[in-house]
Parts: C-alpha cells; sequence; structure tokens
C-alpha cells in the first residue's frame, strides 16, 4: 500500500487544526520572546497597605481591610530573611493576603530589606527578642486587640516558634507555620555545603560582614543545579500562553530578588543549626535562655509542601510532636515549598484550610 501523499495527511481529521496552532504559538513565542527582552518587570505586592513600622531590616506593613466585618484577632505574618514577602501577594487572585483580608481577617506583615552594614552583626536572638517582639507590640496597639496569631514561613517559622517557646505567656493567640524546618540533619545538601572541612563560614563573616545574596542563591541552585535551565525551556514552551508568563516572571522576580543575610545571622545559621541541629536537639541558646518547643501550648497548625526541596518532609515533620500544644494539627499538601503557599494548588488547597483553621480561632 502506498504511503499517504502530505495533501492526504493534512485532510487527517484535526492534523490540520494542530499544524496550525503550532505555528500559531511558535509566531506568538517569537514575538513574545523579543517583548519580554524589554519588558519592566512584573507588578508584585500590589494589595493596598500601609507602613506601620520601619527600622533597618525590617518594614512593617498593615494591610487595608476589605470586608465589613473583620475577625477580632489580627494576623502577623513573619518571613524568612532570605526573602521578600510579596510571594504571598503576588497579584490580584494569586494573593493570600488578599484572599484573607476578603475573608475578614486583619492582616498584617514582618517583610525584610537589605540589611545595612550596621546590622552586619544580627543574629537570630535579635529577630527573636527584637523584631518581632516590636512588631507585636506595635500590632496590639494599632489593632486594640491583646491577642495575636503567629505565621511565619519558612526560616519566618522558625523564628516565629523559637518566640513563642522562649515568650509562652507572651500575646500569641495561635500559631501557624508553613514549610518550617526543625531537623537540620535531613536538610543534606545544605549540611555537606556547610561542612567545616570544606567551608570556613568565620572566614567568609569576618571578611564580607554581610552574606551577598548571590552566595546565598548559590546554595539554593545547588539543591536542583538543572532548575533553572528547565524553567527557561518551559517559558520558551509557553510563551504563546500569557497566563503562564504572567505567574513565571512573577516567580523568578521573587527568586531573583533574595536578599543578602546578615554575617551575625548566617554564621549562627551554618553552626548552631545546620553543623550542629541545636533547635533539633534541645540544646539552642537564644538569649541566655534554652529553647524548648514543648513550652508552645497555643494551637498550632503546620503546613509541609510533599515535593519540597529546601525543607524535605523529614525536616518539616518533627515539629508537630515537638511543640507541646493540645490542639495542633500538621497539614501535608502536594506541592514545592513556593507552590504550597502560591499558585493554583495554593489557592484550591492550603487557602481554604487555613481559613477553616483560623476562622474558630479568631473570634
Amino acid at each position: 500500500m502506498a504511503a499517504p501523499t502530505t495533501t492526504e495527511r493534512l485532510a487527517e481529521p484535526g492534523l490540520t487544526e494542530r499544524l496550525r496552532l503550532e505555528v500559531e504559538h511558535a509566531v506568538q513565542r517569537s514575538l513574545r520572546g523579543i517583548e519580554l527582552l524589554g519588558a519592566p518587570p512584573p507588578s508584585v505586592g500590589r494589595t493596598p497597605k500601609t507602613v506601620l513600622h520601619r527600622r533597618g531590616t525590617l518594614s512593617l506593613y498593615h494591610y487595608h481591610a476589605t470586608a465589613d466585618e473583620v475577625y477580632r484577632v489580627p494576623i502577623l505574618f513573619v518571613m524568612a530573611p532570605t526573602n521578600k514577602a510579596y510571594i504571598l501577594d503576588l497579584a490580584p487572585g494569586q494573593s493570600l493576603i488578599e484572599f484573607l483580608l476578603g475573608r475578614g481577617y486583619d492582616v498584617y506583615l514582618m517583610d525584610w530589606n537589605a540589611p545595612s552594614d550596621h546590622e552586619r552583626d544580627l543574629k537570630i536572638d535579635d529577630y527573636v527578642l527584637d523584631f518581632i517582639p516590636d512588631a507585636l507590640r506595635r500590632v496590639q496597639q494599632d489593632s486594640g486587640e491583646d491577642e495575636v496569631t503567629l505565621g511565619g514561613y519558612c526560616a519566618g517559622g522558625m523564628l516565629s516558634a523559637i518566640h513563642v517557646a522562649l515568650v509562652p505567656k507572651g500575646p500569641i493567640k495561635n500559631l501557624v507555620c508553613f514549610t518550617t524546618p526543625l531537623d537540620f540533619s535531613k536538610m543534606k545538601l545544605f549540611r555537606s555545603m556547610a561542612d567545616p572541612s570544606i567551608f570556613d563560614v568565620d572566614r567568609l563573616v569576618d571578611a564580607v560582614g554581610i552574606v551577598p545574596a548571590d552566595f546565598v542563591v548559590a546554595g539554593f541552585d545547588a539543591l536542583r543545579p538543572a532548575s533553572r535551565i528547565a524553567g527557561q525551556l518551559r517559558l520558551w514552551d509557553n510563551l504563546w500562553n500569557d497566563e503562564f508568563v504572567k505567574g513565571f516572571r512573577m516567580m523568578e522576580r521573587w527568586g531573583n530578588e533574595t536578599l543578602p543575610l546578615p554575617g551575625g545571622y548566617f554564621r549562627q545559621t551554618v553552626k548552631e543549626l545546620l553543623r550542629g541541629n541545636a533547635l533539633y536537639k534541645g540544646t539552642l541558646r537564644i538569649g541566655g535562655r534554652k529553647v524548648d518547643l514543648s513550652r508552645i501550648t497555643v494551637p498550632f497548625l503546620h503546613f509541609i509542601a510533599q515535593y519540597d526541596h529546601i525543607v524535605p518532609p523529614a525536616c518539616a515533620h518533627p515539629l508537630i510532636e515537638r511543640v507541646g500544644s493540645r490542639d495542633k494539627e500538621e497539614v501535608v499538601l502536594p506541592g514545592g515549598h513556593v507552590s504550597i503557599a502560591a499558585g493554583p494548588n495554593a489557592v484550591k488547597r492550603m487557602w481554604p484550610k487555613l481559613d477553616a483553621w483560623l476562622q474558630r480561632r479568631s473570634t
């Protein structure tokens, strides 16, 4: 039997339409690629807010209420010092903060700026015993409420948990953590990079004072060495898709705006957490006091990402066991370190669960 001619193949049902779409997508990719070369960074963090306080590396924001009735207990979010907080407020319809405001919550947020040279010696102690208490006092004053829900993302969750453990009779009504590390022995690659036989953290910190953002990014990139190339390939394949391009560029901007770290904080993280696993072992001392997570007794919720390559589930799981709260829950959701909080899966899974959990604990 003779092979079908080109004309006959094009006559096959659906083939012509598929070819038309491929040509159209190829043209759109080329045009969009040219557009992106000169395009400004995508706009992010657009939910209306007021700067309540600014001090050095700390910015404290209060978001404008959008609901007619607001829950009594305000929420204060704490971001990891390595990242900007707009991952929680990417764009309309893709913003956890916008969602919570619409559900009637009073939302405040601790965001971080690049530390100045005089902040090079800031340590975990300063974040836990100075910045967080200062922000809590200001939230109390601004809201007129004594109790506050504290929510922390990644290392922000670790700082929040340490604070509540050290000040168990403070104003915290509820504690919510997202992808928060505890057992640093499970962060295999980070620990290997921090091995004292190959990395002299004192030499680095003494030389630079503030650890550059590029050094921090290199550590994250080492976890997935091909991720940037794979991301660019996915972008090329989807340049014809406006929604994909928009989301990709917002995520890319967030990743590119990783923050430098105070040398004191970085040194302490490497020596006491990555090498010594002190928080997990119960030997970490902050402000001269031992951090005992069993002293946390407030209602506690921890979200873990099933496919998290930065804080693997094995690193995050022990937190629920160590916290002393009777009312406590761990929720493992499909997704990665970022997509658990931002993206389509977060909208469908994490956001509704967080809202349901907070509703009866925020009055």
